[in-house]
């Protein structure tokens, strides 16, 4: 669908990752959840959650964000299976993540091993956040889910578990975009123009 659709309109898939930490040269993907917003609503009924197999021990200082011990991902399905179901998920719909440079540098090395390219715009509610809620950032900083979600009154779901995040921050990009409308049409475009860059 176009970007320059009414963002009610558009169908959203909303990503989120647990990794064994924040370098995608070093570490892996251990979970991922994923939900699309369609019209304007969390589709949950058609959300997915997995665990991945990794080659590598789990870092204990993950283990202690995440939860997901090395033992948790024997005989856990492989990477190959996350990519062809997000990829499937995705199509040619656009992304919705939180601190997405996370999600977007994982998924382009993800898909990039079985020779698929990931070129999905992302909308990036950690800087949609930040505008809404005006709040002065250190350079380098970003707003915490948990931080935007609250702040905006709304429950937040099994915090540091992929599709718990991934309905969290689903509901928040809905509040947002809500809020960015301010009573007129708000594309799919704009949103993505918008969450690229902090004001």
């Amino acid at each position: 669908m176009p970007a320059d659709v009414d963002w009610r309109t558009d169908t959203f898939v909303v990503i989120d990752l647990e990794t064994t930490g924040l370098d995608p040269r070093h570490d892996h993907i251990v979970s991922y959840g994923a939900v699309p917003v369609r019209d304007g609503r969390v589709r949950t009924s058609e959300s997915v959650y997995g665990l991945v197999n990794v080659p590598h021990d789990v870092p204990g200082t993950s283990v202690k964000f995440h939860g997901i011990r090395t033992q948790d991902l024997e005989g856990a399905p492989p990477l190959q299976d996350c990519v062809a179901t997000l990829d499937e998920l995705i199509g040619d719909h656009p992304v919705v993540a939180h601190c997405a440079w996370v999600e977007r540098s994982f998924l382009r090395k993800a898909f990039r091993h079985y020779y698929l390219p990931f070129t999905s715009s992302i909308v990036d509610t950690a800087v949609l956040a930040q505008r809404v809620l005006d709040v002065e950032l250190e350079r380098g900083q970003s707003i915490s889910l948990e931080y935007a979600t609250t702040a905006l009154g709304l429950p937040v779901h099994s915090p540091h578990h992929a599709l718990g995040d991934a309905v969290t921050t689903a509901s928040l990009f809905i509040a947002l975009a809500s809020r960015l409308e301010r009573g007129h049409t708000l594309t799919t475009a704009t949103l993505l123009e918008m969450s690229s860059a902090p004001t």
